[in-house]
């Protein structure tokens, strides 16, 4: 039987509420229509119902959000302590290779980690991210520990690559995998608390190459070797640790009750979002993400903040030694900024969730990172310079955990969602390429090019990008609240309605 939505070419000034009439039909199609199991909760009232919700939402965040995290701490810190490594003498000891070895190395891994990463969240989806989370772990701990154990440049651009391919599947995957367990209203925080562990992992990087190198001569290895061979050892034990702390989707999660899994299955459906029901992989999905002109305005934005990221997170250390430091002070200084690039990512995930203004974080933050960047390249005093690294740190960040947030609040489908989320960071992280051959050490200790690169990024693609795309958002959603996309659902049978996604006229776009 055919379902259509009330009409609303006479609605004049009753727009918002007829907005809210096709939503109520849209929520009690969404819930009734997947196949779900009757609400547990239903002879309960309202405030219990609301207690039981918030209690079920505390134990997701305690049980899901802080492994996850802590595993993006070790894979960040796995790919960028190269940087660390370096001022500890790493290019001497391998036969004094030149910059440009040193950049092929960084370059190879962002191609392997770009390149694989639109296809890793549909083998997760596969097998399950019990199984393919762990998996991939142990297969970066091998490749980290291995980097401590080559004798020449050949061998660490070998190794880097093979990094990359174990580390493509953790960052897409668990963003997509996040976006299955919360409201478009509470993933915004949780993305920004994960993504929060990369700024850790840049203060506490410093603090544990300091350290590290101190084993300098150690089994006839020098302190740049330990840092990779301990770090990668211990990746390998988490990676142990991640079959049985890891979790699968909701709809077959073991830590959850059967009453539990049905509550967040029901809450994703009354929140507008098929990932409360069981998709079956369809090519379809991987042509509508393609033909969806979000997928490449997402990622033009990300390409704009993960180009700038690399760039900061590979050359930090080796900017502030430029300013008059030694090897170790130079790591040490580099905490401050990550420290406060971390606080700053939480505060922007906490205040986007509750405004549902992504774009406009997107766009303010922006400003904060060229204004630092400015500072770097405008200043020859070395306070002024340590002081753009902070507005730089703090202007980046935050604009990573925000875009992914941005995309997956307006992409509806479970393998859809998966599928754009790949594109998008997959192409952001290709830009690691241009990031990693824009420092060479030849430009020290002004770093022009590399300061200049990084302020283009900030500015054509993440500030002028965010405000293309949330003008073009609004636009879309003023149609929909006037009626103008209605059509798109007549005739339809209530399964075509469940497949449109974000293409169904109730669905109003994140901003």
């Amino acid at each position: 039987m055919a379902t259509t939505l009330p009409a609303t070419e006479n609605a004049g000034n009753d727009k918002s509420a007829d907005m809210d009439e096709k939503r109520d039909v849209m929520q009690d199609f969404d819930v009734d229509g997947l196949g779900l199991p009757p609400d547990p909760d239903a002879h309960l009232t309202p405030e219990e119902r609301a207690k039981i919700d918030k209690k079920l939402l505390r134990k997701l965040d305690w049980l899901i959000i802080p492994w996850l995290s802590f595993l993006y701490l070790i894979s960040f810190l796995d790919r960028t302590n190269i940087g660390n490594a370096r001022i500890y003498g790493l290019q001497t000891d391998l036969g004094n290779i030149s910059d440009s070895t040193y950049s092929a190395a960084l370059t190879v891994f962002f191609i392997s980690y770009a390149l694989l990463e639109p296809l890793t969240n549909i083998l997760m989806k596969r097998l399950r991210p019990s199984i393919f989370i762990p998996s991939i772990i142990l297969a970066w701990g091998i490749c980290m520990t291995c980097m401590g154990l080559v004798s020449n440049g050949g061998g660490l651009i070998a190794v880097r690559f093979f990094l990359g391919v174990a580390e493509a599947g953790l960052f897409p995957g668990v963003n997509y995998y996040l976006s299955c367990w919360y409201k478009r209203s509470e993933f915004g925080a949780r993305a920004a608390v994960f993504f929060s562990a990369a700024a850790f992992a840049g203060s506490f990087g410093g603090l544990l190459a300091a350290a590290i190198a101190n084993m300098h001569g150690v089994g006839g290895k020098p302190g740049w070797a330990w840092i990779f061979i301990l770090e990668g050892l211990f990746t390998v034990l988490v990676g142990i640790a991640s079959y049985w702390m890891v979790h699968d989707f909701p709809d077959n999660a073991k830590f959850l009750s059967e009453p539990d899994r049905i509550r967040v299955r029901r809450r994703l459906a009354l929140d507008g979002q098929a990932s409360a029901h069981h998709e079956e992989f369809d090519m379809r999905f991987f042509w509508e993400s393609v033909k969806d002109w979000k997928t490449y305005a997402f990622a033009i934005i990300y390409m704009g903040t993960d180009g700038a990221l690399y760039a900061f997170s590979l050359f930090t250390p080796t900017i502030i030694k430029q300013l008059g430091y030694t090897a170790t002070k130079a790591n040490l200084l580099s905490v401050p900024p990550y420290a406060a690039a971390a606080i700053m990512t939480i505060s922007v995930g906490v205040f986007a969730d509750r405004t549902r203004q992504r774009g406009l974080c997107n766009i303010v933050m922006a400003l904060v990172g060229m204004i630092g960047f400015c500072m770097l390249i405008g200043s020859q005093k070395a306070g002024v310079k340590y002081a753009g690294t902070f507005l730089g740190a703090m202007g980046i960040y935050p604009t990573i955990a925000n875009t992914i947030a941005w995309c997956s609040n307006n992409v509806e489908g479970v393998f859809k969602r998966g599928v754009t989320l790949g594109f998008v960071i997959g192409w952001g992280n290709l830009n690691g390429i241009v990031s990693s051959n824009i420092y060479p050490t030849s430009s020290a200790p002004h770093f022009y090019p590399g300061h200049g690169t990084v302020l283009g990024y900030l500015t054509v693609f993440l500030f002028g990008g965010s405000i293309v795309t949330s003008l073009l958002l609004r636009q879309e959603n003023k149609k929909r609240i006037n009626g103008q996309r209605d059509h798109w659902l007549e005739g339809k049978t209530p399964e075509e309605l469940r497949t449109r996604g974000d293409k169904r006229p109730d669905f109003q776009y994140v901003v």
